[in-house]
């Protein structure tokens, strides 16, 4: 007979029951299982910056260390800094000059245009003023000593003495293209005497003669020229004709050379309007006479002045010019009245201005004043207009100071007209009489 096997059954389901009874009595609800620890584990130890050596403590804050010395500084320079743009190089030098950073500015310079004593003297010039540059317009560029190849530029400084207020630097042109500066030349110090031009040569000369007509400085002009070729009556008419144009030199490339040689250069001169709208340009040639005597202008070629003069003051009218030539030779200035008047106009009065510089000068220089009219009207009538427009300028003058045995002069009439009162077909023609009503100055001396 079998024995059932449901005891062992339900005695093996009490045991699983009792075991499971246990386990809820030690772990209840809400209490996390044990975690087996592990062993801890010691900290990195940080790695130390390295140890650095602080120095000295200063004794007295304000004291500065002293500035490098010229002959330090000189030691350090290369051949000096080449650009493309030789107008940017002269700027990055101004600016330090400017700056007083004297390293840099030599440095920019090089060994090829300084010596330690040129050195020498930039710093004591820094020392002794705050170089600063004359706003605007601080850097010029002069013109061309070679077509090209090699230019001048001026550092105007803003000082108070005319003659020492000048940095030079001339730039070379490399074969690559590159521009690097060649020579700088200093302002003469307070105890040399100031020269008529910080540079005596030619383009030196030309840029000082240009300078002075611009600023309508007369006598200092004349100071350049050859009288022997060139004559006061074309010193006034360039003086003139500046005024009158409002011209002025073009920023860029100002002179330009044209032809060099031993004893003789020529230079084209770029002026343009105030406003840079119009431009044009005339020649001016110097000669260099013997030993010791500097460059002198010996020439003015004002032809194609005059034509723009002509077309933008003028209205077009090439005889209407300060300037015209006279029949004994030379140039004549020319004053120029309104139709059957004799009074002197404000363009006039600025005229005679440089006029009277010119005979206050020198009291044993005399001026012959010849009036002229037009063609209508009678002879008599005209004689004695032309001979009031004379008077009128010569009262002028006395009144300005210039004395009345320096002044002679006549009436001409009708009789020498510069242009035709009459078209080829026999009309009128107001143009051509326009030119003839004039006083004319010739400078006899």
């Amino acid at each position: 007979m079998h024995r059932s096997k449901l005891p062992y059954f339900f005695l093996a389901l009490s045991a699983i029951l009792a075991i499971g009874a246990l386990v809820l009595l030690f772990v209840r609800p809400g209490t996390p299982a044990p975690v087996l620890q592990q062993p801890p584990v010691e900290p990195a130890k940080p790695e130390l910056p390295p140890k650095v050596e602080l120095p000295p403590p200063v004794a007295n804050l304000g004291e500065m260390p002293a500035p490098e010395k010229a002959e330090d500084v000189f030691k350090n320079l290369g051949v000096g800094v080449e650009d493309v743009n030789p107008a940017d190089l002269v700027a990055r030098i101004a600016k330090a000059i400017e700056a007083g950073d004297l390293a840099t500015a030599a440095k920019l310079i090089g060994k090829t245009a300084l010596d330690p004593q040129t050195l020498e003297r930039l710093k004591g010039l820094a020392s002794a003023q705050a170089l600063k540059l004359r706003q605007p317009g601080g850097v010029r560029e002069v013109g061309e000593l070679e077509l090209n190849a090699l230019a001048r530029w001026s550092l105007e400084l803003d000082g108070p003495e005319a003659g020492r207020d000048r940095i030079f630097l001339d730039l070379r042109r490399k074969k690559g293209g590159g521009w690097s500066v060649e020579k700088i030349t200093l302002p003469p110090s307070a105890d040399e005497p100031i020269p008529k031009a910080i540079l005596a040569d030619s383009l030196g000369t030309a840029d000082a003669f240009l300078q002075a007509v611009l600023k309508q400085d007369f006598m200092f002009a004349r100071a350049f020229v050859d009288p022997a070729t060139v004559s006061d009556a074309k010193i006034a008419g360039l003086c003139i004709l500046f005024e009158e144009g409002g011209y002025r030199l073009r920023p860029s490339k100002p002179l330009r050379a044209m032809f060099q040689k031993q004893d003789t250069v020529g230079y084209l001169a770029n002026v343009e309007t105030d406003d840079a709208a119009q431009s044009a340009q005339f020649s001016i040639s110097l000669r260099k006479p013997p030993a010791p005597s500097n460059w002198l202008v010996s020439e003015i070629n004002l032809d194609q002045l005059l034509a723009d003069y002509a077309r933008r003051v003028a209205g077009g009218d090439v005889y209407y010019s300060p300037l015209v030539k006279n029949p004994q030779g030379g140039e004549t200035l020319a004053l120029y009245f309104e139709f059957d008047e004799d009074e002197i106009s404000p363009r006039t009065r600025r005229q005679l201005e440089i006029v009277t510089m010119i005979l206050k000068s020198d009291p044993g220089k005399k001026i012959t004043l010849s009036g002229h009219t037009d063609a209508l009207g009678t002879e008599d009538y005209n004689n004695k207009l032309s001979s009031r427009r004379a008077g009128v300028v010569r009262d002028y003058l006395v009144k300005a100071g210039v004395t009345e045995a320096q002044i002679i002069t006549v009436g001409k009439g009708a009789s020498q007209p510069r242009r035709p009162n009459m078209t080829e077909t026999g009309e009128d023609d107001p143009e051509g009489r326009r030119a003839n009503r004039r006083t004319e100055i010739y400078l006899d001396f």
